[in-house]
């Protein structure tokens, strides 16, 4: 080890893991992350979060037995997950892993008894090499499917399959905003979908709902998810985007009813937003934590019904706003009585269940909240997105570098 090493021993395990990785298949990447974290920690485990955000579930690795699956809500590991902090314990650090600012899972290192948690050069070592693992998970995944059936509890069908590699990451962020979304059920998704994209000062955002279930809903969100990126991708507005959907769904798919959704822009530096609503429920205002209104202009007919009188309607958002957009799987859920979740009831839980905690967070605890209300599972899709104007909403987005052991 030379001399720059020796200094920062973190720098060694960063060019060990990288060079043992290039070649690596996606079901090697585990070991790969032990041998490499090996002249730091005794043993590193990689534990990836369920598709239901419920469980952290430790991924294989040859020769080894793997330890059992953690639950998110009742362990250190993650209380690490949830709150994108490390957590400590005798002898083992939890280490958040994103890709980026998508929580993929936790990362465990196991120390022994010598490590100093207090070490700010220690914990900022332990950061970089966590936060290397989600970027190789995330570029891993598409080459094999080791790391998807780890997340997994049971079959995905077929228009989940399809509708989950079409859609964006779940979390998105930037400097000025924060964009975060939960589909449930995740392994019965059909017709419910959501798109983002942030370019110079313009963040658009997205959500569908196809009628119908199984995989022709999902292709009906498919073909309006492809054209109405299209459109956008030739710097097209809103208008064009509602417009060229009604015109794919009528060519490619002219059985289908139709799709629902919303279509928005929002100016990063002004706060200022344009929407149009397709037969959609209409998005909820969040200020300061409470709902102060529901966006109900911009109305016009659902996608693939053509409608020429388009509205675009306008709003201001206050920084530290948050958009709530979701779709009537979530409201028209019932309990074993036959009563329906509501509006009403979905605004009262995003006030005590968001408050001020991190969008992917917040999102995680309502879609659960929300799930406890049904009588079985969902009979519809059921889909949460949370859009946040604010550049001290990133603060609580980043891994925390101090851990206090328990």
């Amino acid at each position: 080890m030379n001399a720059a090493n020796d200094a920062w021993p973190w720098r060694a395990a960063l060019a060990e893991l990288v060079r043992q990785t290039r070649l690596a298949q996606p079901d090697e990447l585990a070991g790969e992350v032990a041998a490499a974290a090996g002249p730091l920690a005794r043993d590193a485990w990689i534990y990836l979060v369920d598709q239901e955000q419920r469980e952290l579930i430790a991924m294989p690795r040859p020769g080894a037995e793997s330890p059992p699956s953690l639950p998110v809500e009742t362990t250190p590991a993650g209380r690490a997950f949830m709150a994108v902090e490390p957590v400590a314990q005798p002898g083992r650090l939890w280490m958040p892993m994103l890709d980026g600012t998508e929580r993929l899972g936790v990362l465990e290192l196991v120390t022994g008894g010598d490590a100093r948690f207090d070490d700010e050069d220690f914990l900022a070592g332990c950061d970089l090499f966590s936060q290397l693992v989600g970027h190789l998970i995330a570029t891993k995944i598409p080459y094999g499917d080791a790391l998807l059936k780890v997340r997994r509890r049971r079959r995905m069908s077929e228009a989940s399959e399809l509708v989950w590699r079409l859609l964006p990451p779940l979390t998105f962020v930037s400097r000025r905003a924060v964009v975060s979304a939960i589909l449930e059920p995740c392994y019965e998704v059909g017709g419910d979908g959501f798109d983002y994209a942030a370019d110079r000062s313009s963040l658009f955002f997205a959500i569908f709902d196809t009628a119908g279930h199984h995989l022709r809903a999902g292709l009906g969100t498919a073909v309006v998810l492809a054209a109405v990126r299209a459109s956008r991708r030739s710097d097209e507005g809103l208008a064009e985007m509602a417009r060229a959907a009604d015109r794919a769904l009528e060519e490619y798919l002219p059985e289908l009813r139709f799709t629902t959704g919303v279509l928005a822009e929002l100016n990063l530096e002004s706060g200022r937003l344009r929407y149009l609503n397709a037969g959609h429920p209409p998005p909820l205002l969040l200020r300061r934590g409470r709902v102060v209104r529901a966006l109900a202009a911009g109305r016009r007919m659902p996608f693939g019904v053509a409608d020429p009188h388009l509205e675009i309607a306008e709003d201001a958002l206050e920084r530290g706003d948050r958009l709530l957009l979701y779709t009537d799987g979530v409201t028209e859920a019932r309990d074993r009585h036959g009563e329906a979740f509501g509006a009403d009831r979905l605004a009262v839980l995003a006030e005590r269940e968001t408050g001020q905690l991190p969008a992917p967070e917040a999102l995680r605890r309502l879609c659960h909240a929300a799930l406890a209300h049904y009588d079985g599972p969902p009979a519809d899709d059921a889909t949460l997105m949370l859009v946040e104007w604010s550049a001290e909403a990133v603060r609580t987005m980043l891994p925390v570098p101090s851990a206090a052991p328990d």
